[in-house]
């Protein structure tokens, strides 16, 4: 279900780059490698759900933002994209 849902939410990447601003591709693709990162520890701790992954993005974006790898604006961006990403995949299913 994991990878499943994965691939829902890279789809919705895939499908915003022709018509994306530049700050919602930068958004997009720094999430890719905390989505990955996610999927792959999720995969590893035997969890299923959508709700578990969502937590372990929300940690890894939690962790960069407090080793200070996003501005505040980016912050922002970031968060507000992961959190519009995950409710269209959830619509998708």
């Amino acid at each position: 279900m994991i990878a499943e849902f994965e691939a829902h939410i890279l789809a919705l990447i895939d499908n915003m780059v022709e018509h994306a601003s530049d700050d919602e591709l930068f958004a997009s693709g720094y999430l890719c490698g905390h989505l990955t990162l996610a999927v792959a520890e999720a995969q590893e701790n035997g969890e299923h759900s959508a709700e578990q992954l969502k937590a372990r993005v929300e940690n890894s974006l939690n962790k960069a933002i407090h080793a200070g790898e996003l501005s505040p604006p980016d912050q922002v961006l970031v968060l507000g994209m992961w959190e519009n990403l995950f409710q269209a995949a959830l619509t998708a299913e």
